[in-house]
């Protein structure tokens, strides 16, 4: 199964690149870096891709936010305090966080999408979006394509070990998921004081 997994990556790398990078995977990107160093990939090719890849996923949440604003208030009611974020932080820092919100976790779909609720121009939000798409990939991509032999060993130790490497990688993610809970939480409380009900 494994060997026909890279099989598929390494005859259709680019296209599997473009579609992951729409939903956002930086472990698509990583893998992308990582067979761009064994020579399966071109690196300015795969950085190129996955830069269109993460635009056009981008650009759908914004138009999605433009046109269905009804149906995003229905639908994603559970999300009104990720939206409520969205907004405060385009108040506050205006044009640099549609750079930013690519590494922002919890909020990367939330914000092209609460942009595109509000009158912001939909040319200067995709101009924007596609050098933050591709500086994105760059950023991504380059380390993996430079440490690839190292991060080849690391997944080989991990397979070999991952009684070790699961306990390692839950807690991470769990470490990076409660850091952003902490800082939705502060956020909406600066907002609540600054306008109390």
């Amino acid at each position: 199964m494994e060997e026909l997994f890279l099989g598929w990556l390494k005859e259709y790398g680019y296209v599997i690149l473009f579609l992951w990078s729409i939903l956002e995977g930086e472990t698509g990107l990583i893998m992308a870096g990582v067979m761009s160093h064994t020579g399966d990939m071109r690196y300015a090719l795969s950085v190129f891709v996955a830069g269109l890849g993460g635009f056009a996923g981008d650009q759908l949440y914004f138009y999605i936010g433009r046109f269905n604003k009804g149906l995003i208030q229905r639908k994603l009611h559970k999300q009104r305090r990720k939206f409520a974020i969205a907004h405060l932080l385009l108040k506050k820092y205006g044009w640099p966080i549609i750079f930013m919100q690519r590494y922002m976790y919890g909020l990367r779909t939330v914000i092209p999408m609460s942009i595109g609720i509000t009158k912001y121009s939909s040319k200067r939000f995709a101009l924007i979006n596609l050098l933050s798409a591709w500086a994105w990939a760059a950023v991504t991509i380059t380390p993996a394509y430079v440490f690839g032999e190292e991060i080849l060993k690391i997944v080989a130790f991990a397979k070999a070990h991952w009684y070790f490497a699961l306990p390692v990688a839950a807690g991470f993610l769990f470490g990076i998921t409660a850091y952003f809970h902490k800082l939705e939480r502060r956020l909406l409380q600066k907002r609540q004081n600054r306008f109390p009900q």
